[in-house]
């Protein structure tokens, strides 16, 4: 199964990004699925256009490794702060050029420097989801005070936040190989 972790912050110096990088390392651990991270700040998408990419063959050819992996994943992983409580308008933006992700499953993870961890994020991020016929996964990682949890390498520091992560992991993992299967 290709999973897909949308890595949706701008910020050069995220730190929700190290969330995703945790995330993709203990998944290749536990399981045999392929794992990688869309990082939204490698591609530079203009604002949504007319034409939506609902294929890989009708995606301008700079796009088409991107597309491939959109279109080949069988579930995500969204990891997004929050931004004025909802995820990041980048993040959004990736979605409105690859809608329509039928049947797959999706599962959330919110970061904030503050003690929410971004959970009026994830409240947003189901109705998107939703919205592109994907499935939620109901069980959400939201993850307060995110530079203290992670460091710079995308190491867990804080090991008592360690089971929220193995309870988040399970729960989508058993809705993503249903789904898949």
């Amino acid at each position: 199964m290709n999973i897909e972790i949308v890595s949706g912050s701008p910020r050069q110096e995220s730190v929700t990004f190290r969330v995703a990088v945790y995330l993709r390392k203990y998944l290749q651990e536990k399981t045999s699925h392929n794992i990688n991270i869309i990082d939204i700040r490698e591609w530079n998408f203009p604002d949504l256009q007319e034409t939506v990419y609902s294929s890989v063959d009708n995606t301008p050819e700079h796009y088409k490794p991107l597309a491939k992996r959109m279109f080949g994943a069988n579930a995500f992983i969204i990891v997004t702060p929050e931004y004025n409580g909802s995820y990041t308008p980048s993040m959004k933006n990736l979605f409105d050029h690859f809608p329509k992700q039928m049947h797959k499953a999706f599962g959330i993870v919110t970061a904030s420097n503050g003690a929410l961890g971004g959970i009026r994020a994830s409240q947003q991020l189901q109705l998107l989801i939703c919205a592109l016929f994907g499935i939620p996964s109901p069980y959400m990682l939201i993850t307060p005070r995110v530079d203290k949890k992670f460091d710079e390498n995308g190491d867990l520091v804080d090991l008592s936040f360690f089971n929220s992560i193995h309870n988040f992991v399970t729960e989508f993992l058993w809705l993503a190989e249903k789904l898949a299967s």
